[in-house]
């Protein structure tokens, strides 16, 4: 018996030995499985985050649900608010069940009110980007299928720029002040104020169903303007259990100052409904009161994207950088040297990074902590949840193929393009009204014919110890300040301005900084010059700051392919160096309102960080 013992614990230390995190894999695959059998079964009994939120209600009304700024709102408060907003939706005899409202609004409590009073009546909201303007939002809102726009009152001014053609379109216009300055437009704040928190009755949403949509979310893409990602009730709960996957208790307290627009910002709402617990909504991320609203209401979890840890780094150093309740930190995109320097100076926050997309059908998440990766691969992960890291050509832009026209799975060490199969378990449930941009997404004949895989359009690399780590995102979308940007519809707006003819938008690298910072190769109308301060206008008057090119390089023409699509490898690797491009350099200046010459001095003081961009 001894020896039997001895044995055993011989095997379990060689094991142990050979494969470190065996028990984190299983334990993981094993929890991940078991959220699957209870999103099955939520979707069998036709279970919703409305209902846990309602279930929520019952059992702690007092209980403390958002906290923002001095204000208080308990789980009963929400209920109320939400039936208010609810009534006046279907008091307007406008909004009836199955519609889709557009959102158009910050992080406030309202925004939430919004959303849950819709599905109460059984309609979705889409989440407007509130810093889109013009086009883009008419795209959005259009693209949606809405049929009714409720703003936030400092955003009258994009609302009325796009009104003519909202009315055009017979749209019900609401905007969140006590009165309104234009005729067309109705105040949402003083019909609420007037109507019922009586509890709706369940049957204006006895039509929905697990596959109804729950939300439209944008996501831009790889292409052209942002597509409405279908958010269903189910993918709702997929996103909602992150939080319990990551480790949050009901304990927890949890911080958000992402954007609710953004399914990063909502999952915390969502997933905070599911755990029973308190959110600290704050309006906009700051740096320098981020501590302190932390140590101000007890937070234990925050959620972060790689660029508000990078700014908390940055910020000087004080006495009390240590002094908080935070245990848990769980986002993604947070550099190796960003995670380091952020736990070596706040202390031993666990750092739950994770990958996924919004439209997506797969996620990794880092329960190992090891630095710098977003999960771990395995056989035992992939069996349960199909996925593959394939070769890539990036010049030609498609997967590579065998002789049988299978594609080819990348080597250890070597980046790969991350697909993951569409199946009922993992469906893709694509974008709104855009078919053809959904089945783009779509990659078949993967390992076997017939089989159908989703595209992530995102490089990642699987090491020799199985810890996988995000490379690169493909296509023409590059990631700035926590945002997606779609090179096409940057360079459609550049191409606006009367001096320029064409347009090559594309992100470069920029020492210590997240992502890629935006910059465009251009050529100039004939018989004109580069209208250096007229261009910055423009771009600032129709492009959110993040996607703002703060490069430019002018060129006699554009390099294309055999299909005229631009060539951008080569400018990606030539970036914005002085000392190796001969054509003329911009940079864009925000003190100056001007795109300045780029000389090798604000090139030194922008790759040493003297300059921030």
């Amino acid at each position: 018996m001894l020896v039997w013992i001895v044995f055993t614990a011989a095997i379990f230390l060689a094991l142990l030995f050979c494969h470190p995190h065996f028990f984190q894999d299983i334990q993981y695959v094993r929890a991940k499985s078991k959220i699957r059998r209870r999103i099955l079964k939520y979707k069998q009994t036709n279970y919703s985050i409305l209902d846990r939120f309602l279930d929520r209600v019952k059992a702690q009304p007092h209980k403390p649900f958002i906290l923002y700024k001095d204000e208080t709102f308990t789980y009963k408060d929400a209920d109320d608010l939400s039936n208010k907003a609810a009534r006046v939706f279907l008091q307007s005899g406008l909004v009836k069940e199955g519609d889709t409202v557009a959102l158009f609004l910050g992080n406030e409590p309202m925004f939430l009110w919004l959303w849950l009073g819709l599905v109460k009546i059984g309609c979705a909201a889409a989440f407007l980007n509130y810093n889109i303007r013009s086009k883009s939002l008419l795209h959005c809102f259009s693209c949606s299928g809405a049929t009714t726009l409720v703003a936030a009152e400092d955003l009258q001014d994009a609302v009325e720029e796009v009104l003519p053609s909202l009315l055009e379109q017979q749209v019900t216009v609401f905007i969140l002040a006590d009165k309104c300055r234009t005729a067309d437009v109705e105040s949402f704040k003083d019909k609420m104020s007037q109507a019922s928190s009586e509890p709706l009755p369940k049957d204006l949403r006895s039509h929905l169903t697990m596959l109804s949509p729950a939300a439209y979310i944008y996501t831009s893409g790889t292409t052209g303007f942002p597509k409405a990602a279908v958010v269903t009730h189910t993918k709702l709960w997929a996103t909602s259990l992150l939080l319990l996957l990551a480790g949050v208790n009901s304990k927890d307290v949890v911080y958000i100052s992402l954007p609710l627009y953004h399914s990063a910002g909502f999952l915390g709402f969502t997933g905070a409904i599911e755990r029973g617990i308190t959110v600290v909504l704050r309006s906009k991320f700051s740096a320098s009161q981020f501590w302190d609203d932390c140590r101000k209401y007890n937070v234990t979890v925050i959620q972060y994207i790689g660029e508000i840890l990078r700014y908390l780094c940055n910020t000087p150093k004080k006495f009390n950088d240590r002094s908080h309740k935070v245990r848990l930190a769980v986002g993604n995109g947070l550099r190796a040297d960003v995670w380091r320097d952020f736990i070596s100076r706040f202390g031993n926050v666990q750092i739950r990074e994770f990958y996924g997309a919004t439209e997506g059908n797969f996620s990794f998440l880092n329960y190992s902590g090891k630095i710098g990766a977003v999960g771990r691969d395995t056989f035992i992960h992939k069996r349960y949840f199909p996925y593959a890291l394939i070769k890539y050509d990036i010049d030609k832009g498609g997967p590579l193929r065998d002789s049988s026209g299978f594609c080819i799975e990348a080597a250890k060490g070597e980046p790969g393009l991350l697909v993951s199969e569409i199946s009922t378990n993992a469906p893709f449930y694509g974008y709104a009204r855009d078919l053809q941009q959904t089945e783009k997404k779509k990659l078949h004949n993967v390992h076997k014919k017939g089989d159908v895989y989703f595209n992530t359009g995102d490089l990642l690399l699987i090491d020799q110890d199985n810890f996988i780590y995000f490379q690169d995102r493909i296509g023409d979308t590059f990631r700035w300040k926590g945002e997606n940007v779609a090179t096409t519809e940057v360079a459609d707006i550049i191409t606006l301005v009367d001096c320029i003819k064409e347009a090559n938008v594309y992100g470069v690298e920029v020492p210590g900084q997240e992502g890629r910072a935006g910059m465009a190769a251009v050529t100039l109308r004939e018989g004109q010059r580069f209208d250096s301060a007229g261009v910055f206008k423009h771009v600032e008057n129709f492009l959110p700051a993040y996607a703002r090119p703060r490069f430019m390089r002018i060129q006699s023409s554009l390099e294309v392919t055999g299909t005229f699509k631009h060539l951008k490898v080569k400018l990606v690797e030539e970036g914005f160096n002085p000392n190796q491009i001969t054509d003329p350099l911009y940079f864009l200046d925000e003190k100056d309102k001007n795109y300045v010459p780029l000389t090798l001095d604000i090139f030194d003081l922008v790759t040493s960080g003297k300059i921030k961009i």
